[in-house]
């Protein structure tokens, strides 16, 4: 990722030792690895969110293709879940109009 090699970190340690001494060493390389392990985990969260929004939009663009096509290409048996399904959420808007008209 960041390309370091072996004599970089050696020289980093070595920098690090003189300047934080023996005693607050582990503590640095402990907090500085979470923060390396917080940022990766964020970063993975939005990847993972952005890859869910982005198959949701091409979801429902899909969707829209398919209604402008007017379900004339797929197979009998997903126009007639699709049909049951519109039947389905018809039937649910029926008994509030039924009520709205009591």
């Amino acid at each position: 990722m960041f390309d370091i090699g072996f004599f970089e970190l050696l020289l980093i340690s070595i920098i690090g030792l003189v300047v934080l001494g023996p005693d607050r060493l582990p503590v640095a390389i402990r907090t500085i690895s979470d923060w390396l392990s917080g940022i990766k985990r964020f970063s993975n969260s939005i990847k993972t969110e952005l890859t869910e929004e982005l198959n949701i939009q091409e979801l429902g663009a899909d969707l829209k293709t398919s209604e402008k096509l007017n379900l004339q290409n797929f197979s009998p048996e997903i126009t007639d879940s699709i049909q049951s399904l519109r039947d389905a959420a018809e039937s649910a808007y029926r008994p509030s109009n039924k009520e709205a008209d009591s």
